[in-house]
């Protein structure tokens, strides 16, 4: 999957899979492009196989099938440290008898590059990550902030051509975690590396990424923007795992020009986008967001359910409005607080509707867990 034109790539791997046991497959015939200069996210569940193509490419693993390229160059068997790769963990991996300034100077010293640059390069390290006076400091007393950015300027300090971060914000709190995010973005946007970041929380991937690559059962089930992901979900699992997803299963009734009609379990029907359907008579699960669905007054056109008003749950700037469908399928609403009804109570019934082409017919949800 992704981009072919694999003689511009930065990093290739070709048929790649990884097995621990010689059964299971963690990484499964993994084909993937990484451009130079991009930022790209493995995204997925625990034991998706996000991670073990990470520690693949870091050289602390290495593939049971296929290859690894770095430019133009296979590396399999290429020791970590002959990779020019700078890696940045969750846990900071920060030696804590050292000083920040002597943490930045190890991974020069031992490259053996002269004092006088080695100091250069670790002021300039330093003042990307806006911490020029803490040089003298050791880990121990610096915030966890502090710490990931100084970890981070590690991993920059030597010029590397590529830097893998493995679920680097993980331990910080909410706030931290945003700020540290656009952070690590505009250094990225600045120094025009390449990225490859691990992480299991989408809004994390939405917010830095340029593309995503979403992982399941160690297969990318869809490579793309972030906006393409969400808007147009290649199938059930991606619509379901990127954002939030009002999931109403049924079965195709009609399909014609990339539409179709579905009848719904509880029995309604549903006009909709047939993005991953097989034919009319198969089982699919139609994917609506939360904010492409609203409460809507007396008749009209589309789609248009009665329901019952469960839980109004107040989020500060919007509302999420849980309601009970037709039948009994779960539905939630979300809407800027603005456009919230004040009257509006739990046991009220409503109209709910949302437009055919916020509506997407995927594959059926299988519940193989």
């Amino acid at each position: 999957m992704g981009q072919q034109d694999g003689g511009s790539a930065h990093v290739t791997f070709r048929k790649v899979q990884k097995t621990y046991d010689g059964e299971h497959l963690i990484v499964r015939d993994l084909n993937l492009d990484i451009q130079r200069g991009e930022f790209l996210t493995l995204l997925g569940p625990s034991g998706s196989g996000k991670t073990t193509c990470l520690m693949m490419l870091a050289g602390f693993e290495t593939p049971t099938a296929g290859e690894i390229c770095l430019g133009d160059r296979v590396i399999n068997k290429l020791p970590p440290h002959k990779r020019n790769i700078g890696m940045v963990f969750q846990n900071y991996a920060l030696f804590p008898h050292m000083t920040v300034a002597e943490n930045l100077r190890f991974p020069l010293a031992i490259r053996k590059l002269p004092a006088a640059e080695i100091d250069a390069k670790v002021r300039n390290a330093l003042a990307m990550v806006r911490l020029e006076k803490f040089a003298g400091r050791y880990p121990q007393q610096l915030s966890g902030g502090q710490q990931q950015r100084i970890a981070l300027a590690r991993a920059l300090v030597f010029g590397p051509e590529l830097v893998l971060m493995d679920e680097p914000l993980g331990a910080l709190d909410k706030q931290l975690r945003e700020h540290m995010q656009l952070e690590i973005k505009h250094i990225h946007e600045n120094l025009g590396i390449t990225v490859v970041f691990v992480t299991h929380d989408q809004g994390e991937a939405l917010t830095m990424s340029d593309r995503i690559a979403v992982f399941n059962h160690g297969v990318i089930q869809q490579i793309d923007s972030a906006e393409a992901l969400y808007e147009r979900p290649v199938n059930s699992f991606v619509a379901s795992f990127i954002g939030e997803n009002n999931a109403l299963n049924g079965t195709v009734e009609r399909l014609a020009d990339g539409c179709c009609q579905v009848r719904l379990d509880c029995g309604a029907r549903i006009e909709a986008v047939a993005r991953n359907v097989s034919g009319v008579g198969a089982r699919t699960m139609v994917s609506v967001r939360p904010e492409r669905a609203f409460l809507a007054d007396g008749e009209g056109g589309g789609n248009r359910f009665s329901a019952g008003v469960k839980e109004i749950i107040y989020l500060g700037d919007h509302v999420r409005v849980r309601l009970d469908l037709v039948g009994g399928h779960d539905f939630t609403v979300k809407m800027p607080i603005s456009q919230l009804d004040r009257q509006l109570r739990s046991g009220d019934q409503v109209v709910v509707a949302m437009a055919a082409e916020h509506a997407c017919a995927l594959d059926p949800v299988v519940d193989a867990h």
